[in-house]
C-alpha cells in the first residue's frame, strides 16, 4: 500500500509516517518509481509506534524497543533491554513529576503570600496588562 493509504488506514498523518521512517520505526520498500510501499504489517506497526508515544517513550526508546513488541495493544515481550529501558523512563517521569510538584507547591506559596499583601479589591485579580495563568 501507499503511504496515503497507510495515512488513511492508521489515521496517521503522512509526514509523520515519513518522520517514523527516518527514525527507524517503519521500513518500506521502493517502488521503481520511488514511491513507498508498506505491507500490511506497518498497521500494526503504526498502531503499536502510537500507543507507545501515548505511553510517553521517545522514537528512540520505541526503535530500541520495538523487537520486543507484539500485538496490537501492544503486548511486550520481556526481554532485558525492554525491561531496563521501561524502568529508566518510569524513573525519568517520577522525577519530572516530583519536579513539577515542587513547582506547584512554590507557586502557590508565592500567590497565597501575594495575595494576603494585596488589598482586598484586588485579591483574585491579575494586574493590569498581565497575562491569564
Amino acid at each position: 500500500m501507499l503511504i496515503g493509504d497507510l495515512s488513511r488506514r492508521t489515521g496517521v498523518r503522512p509526514h509523520q509516517l515519513r518522520y517514523y521512517e527516518a527514525q527507524g520505526l517503519l521500513e518500506p520498500s521502493r517502488r521503481a518509481s520511488g514511491y513507498r510501499e508498506y505491507d500490511d504489517g506497518a498497521v500494526l506497526t503504526v498502531a503499536q509506534i502510537r500507543k507507545l508515544l501515548d505511553a510517553g517513550l521517545s522514537t528512540d526508546e520505541i526503535a530500541y524497543l520495538l523487537p520486543c513488541v507484539t500485538g496490537p495493544d501492544p503486548d511486550l515481550v520481556p526481554c532485558p533491554e525492554l525491561l531496563d529501558t521501561l524502568r529508566a523512563r518510569l524513573r525519568g517521569l517520577d522525577e519530572q513529576i516530583d519536579t513539577l510538584t515542587r513547582s506547584r507547591h512554590a507557586l502557590r506559596g508565592y500567590l497565597e503570600t501575594t495575595e494576603r499583601r494585596a488589598p482586598a479589591d484586588q485579591a483574585g485579580r491579575a494586574p493590569m496588562g498581565a497575562r491569564p495563568a
